[in-house]
């Protein structure tokens, strides 16, 4: 599928759910794990489980399965695999804590760099 196609029902599926400040990044030439992240907040737990759930059943009705997901209902934070597209899907207070934006956004471009902040990244993740 191609990546605008995956990108958009994605955001569909935020958006018919009322997930709030839905943000993408272009993480391409950053990682090789994916290309595009969006990341959106629920209200409640259950709202984050749901909008998750949301993507996996569009995703999987336009013949798409996801990779993987991981969270669950009481969690405050969801991510869906979806190969070049991963949503993360938070409370608030999750992703003013972890602050993805800031850390895509301030990753240096060359790899040596990129490992080196992602492994401070994981030290602070696992400090919370």
């Amino acid at each position: 599928m191609h990546i605008d196609t995956l990108k958009n029902l994605a955001i569909d599926a935020l958006e018919e759910l009322k997930a709030r400040d839905i943000t993408q990044l272009d993480v391409a030439k950053l990682t090789e794990v994916t290309d595009l992240m969006l990341i959106a907040s629920g209200t409640s737990t259950r709202h984050v489980a749901a909008l998750a759930q949301n993507v996996v059943e569009k995703a999987k009705a336009s013949g798409l399965h996801p990779r993987g997901v991981e969270g669950g209902d009481n969690a405050d934070w969801v991510l869906v695999d979806l190969g070049d597209v991963v949503v993360h899907i938070m409370l608030p207070e999750a992703r003013a804590l972890y602050d993805l934006e800031r850390l895509w956004a301030d990753l240096p471009s060359d790899a040596g760099a990129i490992s080196e902040s992602l492994k401070q990244f994981e030290e602070r993740a696992t400090m919370s």
